[in-house]
């Protein structure tokens, strides 16, 4: 009876698989995008618990660029990329909550795992594939990439990136973002703004794309 309710017990505290972070984190996004007067402000605060954008952050930008920088430079381009990816991903997900995903496989080595998906939009398959990491076998995952048809979100900043590096240097990457983000930014209150308008019967004009 003991070593049952011990087992119980540790079962209860272990960490939750990749597969099942993307299947919760999928689900909540969904509830919470096809709510009333869903935006991208509410889904951002649902997205981040289970996407980690610091470390996608990191991971784009380059081990030895990210290492190079001060504590201070560190903590402007994780909170400037941040802002930027929750945005963006946030309103992606506004526009995918009528989505169909099926769930394939799930591969894990060591502190590195991926989980494969399927999602219909409007009648067109599309494989994305999810990257996690956890810093130890006692703590949780964490997406940090999403591979969308082959398109690696990482790898895509990351190119980008490089490009800005070697024209303009870290600070002109870094203005560049903070330049993108209060864009995308003021883009996403405007289309809140619209939704309210609509949800109250106000007439508007189109929602502007966020691209």
């Amino acid at each position: 009876m003991i070593a049952s309710l011990l087992a119980a017990t540790l079962l209860a505290a272990a960490p939750v698989g990749p597969l099942n972070v993307v299947k919760s984190g999928n689900a909540d996004v969904q509830k919470a995008a096809n709510a009333p007067g869903a935006t991208v402000q509410s889904l951002a605060s649902i997205v981040e618990k289970f996407v980690d954008f610091e470390e996608l952050a990191r991971r784009a930008l380059g081990e030895k660029a990210w290492t190079g920088l001060t504590p201070a430079q560190r903590k402007d381009f994780a909170d400037t990329m941040t802002g930027l990816l929750r945005a963006s991903y946030a309103q992606k997900a506004i526009g995918q909550a009528k989505a169909d995903v099926k769930y394939g496989k799930e591969s894990v080595q060591g502190n590195e795992a991926t989980v494969d998906t399927q999602l219909t939009v409007k009648g067109d398959p599309v494989p994305v594939d999810y990257k996690l990491y956890r810093t130890s076998p006692k703590t949780d995952w964490r997406i940090y990439d999403v591979v969308t048809d082959e398109v690696s979100l990482v790898e895509t900043y990351s190119g980008q990136f490089r490009k800005i590096l070697q024209t303009k240097g870290f600070d002109g990457l870094l203005s560049t973002l903070k330049s993108k983000r209060a864009q995308l930014e003021k883009d996403n209150a405007n289309t809140s703004a619209a939704s309210v308008k609509a949800s109250t019967g106000e007439t508007t004009g189109a929602a502007p794309q966020v691209k």
